[in-house]
């Protein structure tokens, strides 16, 4: 397969991932159109913003692992990516201990201001969880399979956190 081919194949993957994730917002929004949509618009955006980056992010899967097909024959890419998939997974779990120790400090404090913040980093560990476990699929080198699949671990345990955090008193209140 040539090259241009390959670019856009993977391009059409991704064009299409954004159309799907558009089709959802705006299916949601068309379902969830009234005077509560009005009362509070902000968080309908916000939850409309997250359904989109939900579905785009899980659509987007398909065309990443082909392009990570492609490159698969180039070492100092896998070796990059894996460092790199590393150093996002560390930030995870910093993520966690400043949200875990910032819940618990009076509010005037920095602290406190990054804990808030981490929820965003938090938020997105179930989608990096995925997208490291497709790298590690793809990758044609242990060394780097390893540190895809380690990432992987770190995010999900990020996940599990969030989880348990957020959701599990929601349940375990009714």
């Amino acid at each position: 397969m040539r090259s241009l081919l390959k670019i856009a194949a993977v391009a059409a993957g991704y064009v299409a991932a954004f159309l799907m994730a558009s089709t959802a917002v705006a299916v949601r929004q068309a379902a969830t159109s009234g005077p509560d949509a009005q009362a509070a618009s902000g968080m309908y955006a916000a939850g409309d913003a997250m359904l989109f980056v939900a579905v785009f992010g899980l659509v987007a899967l398909v065309p990443t692992g082909g392009a990570l097909f492609f490159l698969r024959p180039y070492r100092l890419f896998w070796t990059v990516l894996s460092g790199f998939a590393m150093a996002v997974a560390v930030t995870g779990l910093v993520a966690v201990v400043l949200f875990a120790i910032g819940r618990h400090v009076p509010p005037p404090s920095m602290l406190t201001t990054w804990g808030a913040l981490s929820v965003l980093r938090i938020l997105i560990a179930p989608l990096l969880a995925l997208a490291f476990l497709v790298c590690s699929v793809f990758s044609p080198y242990r060394v780097p399979r390893r540190a895809f699949l380690a990432a992987t671990v770190m995010e999900t345990a990020v996940s599990a956190y969030g989880g348990f955090v957020w959701f599990v008193p929601l349940l375990l209140s009714r």
